[in-house]
């Protein structure tokens, strides 16, 4: 196991920002302190060697500015708030509407556009990087005061770890994902439309034309929503409307780790267990992505990568028949995520 740290750029600001690379077990993964992103992951395979399998950018410059989220942390909402308001405790707050007609992924400047503070710590089975940021009261216009703390880290059984903790010095909306966007044969490579996927999730939530939860949970059996046994992404996909972005319920009790997610990809060998304590996750196989300017002369055109954001449920704040995402003083928030690596 190591730790490597270099600079990875300055801002305008004239502040550094970091790269950190963690080398555990048979995988290598870099994170920068900007936006506690993940920026690589490189994993073997039975045929293929070594490759990529995040997308990203080749420099600090791709992630300073506005775009599809690649690697980042998002808070402190993941995901839409439908009209960028809700109210707490009968006041309302008002957010900021960077979708038409939802706040997303935490507003205008969300914690994928900070600077973290970082630490590098190593365990006997992995080496970590502790990323920490502040939110003051209104930040984005959510309210209290909310201390972030999020460790990633790789372990010798080739797992990535991810662990979300967040204290708030009063009741508000909190919901942490990390949004990278997995390519298993290689970024760059192409299409994710024939990587197999396995859900355990029996109910996915109706959106309406806005992608905001209508407040109905629909059945997954029986068509292009259910995964309950390994298949190519490729066909439900189509049917869907040309791909997914839609919110999965998963099965279990919610805080305990469980098995959520399965992907093979058939012509590396390369797969990826997906284990969290989170209720639900979205799927989203980068419908949006055009001609988008990667790592190594990659261009990213639509469904070039695929995410899986383990998370609490969108629009939450607004639906009170969905599990409660409002976190405070007597309730702290604590998430765990673990993506385990097989090829």
């Amino acid at each position: 196991m190591n730790i490597k740290k270099t600079t990875f750029g300055v801002l305008s600001s004239g502040k550094k920002a970091r790269l950190y690379t963690l080398k555990a077990g048979d995988l290598r993964l870099s994170l920068t302190d900007f936006g506690a992103a993940w920026t690589s992951l490189v994993v073997p395979s039975r045929t293929q060697g070594k490759a990529d399998v995040l997308l990203g950018f080749p420099t600090l410059e791709g992630y300073t500015r506005q775009g599809p989220y690649l690697g980042a942390t998002i808070g402190r909402f993941a995901n839409r708030i439908g009209g960028g308001a809700f109210s707490l405790g009968g006041v309302p707050f008002s957010l900021f509407l960077n979708e038409k007609k939802a706040s997303l992924h935490g507003g205008r400047r969300g914690f994928d556009k900070r600077l973290w503070k970082a630490e590098t710590f190593q365990e006997t089975d992995g080496a970590f990087v502790c990323f920490s940021l502040e939110s003051p009261d209104g930040d984005e216009g959510f309210p209290g005061r909310v201390k972030v703390v999020v460790s990633y880290g790789l372990t010798k059984a080739n797992e990535l770890i991810a662990d979300y903790r967040a204290e708030a010095d009063q009741d508000t909306p909190i919901n942490l994902t990390n949004h990278a966007y997995f390519n298993l044969a290689g970024e760059g490579a192409g299409s994710i439309l024939d990587h197999e996927l396995q859900l355990n999730a029996s109910s996915y939530l109706e959106v309406d034309g806005d992608l905001i939860p209508t407040g109905a949970f629909l059945p997954t059996a029986g068509g292009p929503f259910d995964f309950s046994e390994r298949k190519a992404l490729r066909p439900g996909a189509e049917a869907a409307g040309g791909g997914y972005d839609h919110c999965f319920v998963i099965d279990g009790d919610a805080g305990e780790l469980r098995h959520c997610a399965e992907v093979f990809e058939p012509r590396s060998g390369r797969s990826m267990r997906v284990f969290t304590t989170q209720p639900a996750l979205q799927l989203y196989t980068g419908n949006m992505l055009h001609a988008l300017a990667g790592k190594a002369g990659s261009v990213y055109d639509a469904h070039a990568g695929f995410c899986l954001e383990t998370q609490h449920l969108p629009d939450s704040p607004n639906r009170p028949e969905f599990p409660s995402a409002i976190f405070g003083p007597s309730r702290p928030y604590h998430e765990r995520s673990v993506f385990r690596f097989d090829w």
